[in-house]
Formats: structure tokens, C-alpha cells, sequence
């Protein structure tokens, strides 16, 4: 997006805590959605935006395991997320399979912009396009678009079968709740409908067709884009052949296909033993320097002398370990998170960033 969310990196620093599980609520057979009690006294915290995401850590086997869920809940409401199993999901089948009502999770505050501070977002027409469980962010961004009497949202959601849809009755509420603001449209891959257009993978191809059959492409406010980063990367690349401005489209991503570089080796503790940079790095007003070597990224580096720096899935999607570069320069393996307002206001994915200069400051406070 082209607005910063400054707000939520702000909240986000505040660390870890433990929240309770209000509820589990079975979605289908393999997605679950978990709602989280949050104490009084740390309501502002963990107030949200919607379609950002909650961070949730865990040890398995000694190891600390963090993973990013988007929360599926309207504004002002409290936390809940929605979770898909992975097969052999370290995370998302102990949430899928093990939690309930009562246990405890520590969960970092709300963060992500994908969000609906961008002005002039409200009281437009929103097409949203998800797949699998990109559908969690968009049903919050919906929900909370719709309460404006002005606002139209059209949905397009791909899934394999009709039994593997997540939100199913939410979105059906939404659609008898808003009969003339809202429409729904599910595509199915695995199961034919009646008519073929619906039947298919939600990819580029599929969505040539769809929209201009449904959708006044040029009358659109925002669109919002959410899933795998085939189906992100398409539908954004054919919505700028329909000459939609790249600023109405906002993306999130879900997973990316593994064929980005290989991730920094992980290096013993000691002194560098090939080129190097001295490194700083700002978080909560406190500076630490170091010296790293310039192949590994300022996040792993740095881990080693402050390991209370803010990151999620180290793979260049969420951008919670989002920092702003303030002195020296640095080069990205890979970004999926940062958008170009960002990347030009100097911000970075550490988890991707290796140094390039002798000296470099990082400052995750910016």
C-alpha cells in the first residue's frame, strides 16, 4: 500500500504476551478459527486494523517456532484469526488439532499494511480476490468496508471444493445481510458448477474472463488481492494491462513458491572471516553495534546480540521485521511485503537484507 502503517510498527514492539483462547470454532475440515481474549490493560495493543495479522510463538522440541495468522475479525472486535493445516505444519496443525478454549498462546500485538488507512479507501466499490485461506484478511476488510451505507464490495473466492471453503457461513451472512452492496462469487478448481466460468483455478486466465463480465473494472475504488503469489502476482499484473492504477491495488501473500534465493548459512558465533560491515541497529531506542559478515542478512546477524528484534516467517512475505535504513546501504535477496513508497522512504526486509557498505544503521523504531 502507499500508506505507511506507522501506527501498527509501533504496537508491534511492544513484545510478546500471553493471551487465552476465547474459542475454537471449526471451520471445515482442515481450518480452524481461533479468537483470543485480550486483558483490559492491553486492549490498545492489541487493537487492529483490518487486515492485519497476529504473530503467535511457541517452542517445539526447544526450538522456538513463530508463524503469522491475518486476522478474520471486523474492526473493533476482538481478535480472531483463521488458520489452514499445512500437511506436517509444525504450527498449524497443533492449532488445527490441539488448542482449545482456555489454553494460552503468546502472541506478538497486530501488525501488516494491508490495510484500510489508505485515504480515500472507504465508501468506494472494493473487488477482493482470495484463494484458500487468503479469504481470512479479506473477510475483515469486508465486514468492515460494508459498514459504510455507501460502500460496495465484490468477492471472488477460489477454492478446490465447496467443502474446503473457509468462512462459509460468514460470508453468506454478509451477503443476506447486504443483499444489493455485496457480491460473492466462488470458484471452484476440483468441482464443477453449473456454469463454467466458475469452474477452474482463480488464476489470471480465469480472472480475464471473469471481471469484465462482472465487474466495471474502470469504476472500481480498490482492489484487494490475497493468496499464493501466482494468482497475487497475475491478477496484478492483468489489472495493470486494464489500466488500473497501481496505487488502487493492494496484495498480501499467503506463501511464495520456493524459488527465491537460497537463505543466509548459519554461521557459528565469532569474528567474521571474510568481508565484513559494522553494523547498528536501533529497536525500542536502544543502539547495538556489531560486525557481521556481509554475506549473511541483518536479521540473523543481529539476532545474536539482540534477540528480541521483531520477525515472523523469514521468508520476505510479512514484513514484520520491517526497518528503515539510515545510514549506509543494503541489498534484498528477495520482497514480497514492501511496496514502492516504502522501498523509496528507506525501508527494508531485514530478514532479506545483506550489507553493501562498510558502516550501515538500521533503525526499526522508524
Amino acid at each position: 500500500m502507499t500508506v505507511l502503517d506507522t501506527a501498527g510498527a509501533a504496537r508491534r514492539r511492544g513484545g510478546f504476551h500471553p493471551l487465552r483462547v476465547a474459542d475454537v470454532e471449526r471451520l471445515c475440515d482442515d481450518a480452524v478459527a481461533v479468537a483470543f481474549e485480550v486483558p483490559d490493560e492491553l486492549a490498545e495493543e492489541y487493537a487492529f486494523t483490518p487486515g492485519q495479522f497476529l504473530t503467535l510463538r511457541r517452542l517445539v522440541q526447544g526450538r522456538e517456532e513463530r508463524r503469522s495468522y491475518s486476522i478474520c475479525a471486523p474492526a473493533g472486535a476482538p481478535p480472531r484469526i483463521g488458520v489452514r493445516e499445512i500437511p506436517d505444519g509444525l504450527f498449524s496443525s497443533w492449532l488445527v488439532h490441539e488448542v482449545r478454549a482456555g489454553d494460552e498462546i503468546e502472541v506478538l500485538a497486530p501488525a501488516g499494511t494491508f490495510t484500510l488507512d489508505a485515504p480515500g479507501v472507504r465508501g468506494a466499490h472494493h473487488v477482493l480476490v482470495a484463494a484458500g485461506s487468503g479469504i481470512t484478511p479479506v473477510l475483515s476488510i469486508a465486514a468492515s468496508v460494508l459498514e459504510d451505507p455507501s460502500a460496495r464490495v465484490t468477492v471472488l473466492y477460489g477454492n478446490r471444493r465447496s467443502g474446503t471453503v473457509m468462512f462459509a457461513d460468514e460470508l453468506a451472512d454478509l451477503k443476506d445481510a447486504h443483499p444489493d452492496r455485496f457480491e460473492l462469487v466462488h470458484v471452484l478448481s476440483q468441482e464443477p458448477r453449473e456454469a463454467e466460468l466458475f469452474s477452474g483455478r482463480l488464476d489470471a486466465a480465469r480472472l480475464r474472463e471473469l471481471l469484465p463480465r462482472l465487474v466495471p473494472v474502470h469504476d472500481v475504488g480498490h482492489w484487494w488481492l490475497c493468496g499464493p503469489f501466482a494468482m497475487v502476482a497475475g491478477a496484478r499484473e492483468l489489472l495493470g494491462e486494464f489500466g488500473v492504477p497501481r496505487e488502487r491495488v493492494h496484495q498480501e501473500l499467503f506463501h511464495v513458491d520456493d524459488d527465491g534465493p537460497p537463505p543466509a548459512p548459519v554461521r557459528e558465533r565469532g569474528a567474521p572471516s571474510g568481508p565484513s560491515s559494522e553494523v547498528t541497529v536501533v529497536l525500542d531506542g536502544r543502539s547495538t553495534t556489531m560486525t557481521q559478515p556481509r554475506d549473511a542478512t541483518v536479521l540473523d546477524a543481529a539476532q545474536r546480540v539482540r534477540p528480541d528484534l521483531p520477525f515472523a516467517c523469514k521468508g520476505g512475505v510479512c514484513g514484520t521485521c520491517r526497518a528503515r535504513v539510515v545510514e549506509g546501504e543494503v541489498r534484498m535477496r528477495r520482497n514480497f511485503a514492501l511496496d514502492p513508497a516504502e522501498i523509496a522512504a528507506g525501508y527494508v526486509l531485514t530478514c532479506q537484507s545483506v550489507p553493501t557498505t562498510e558502516r550501515l544503521t538500521i533503525d526499526y523504531d522508524g
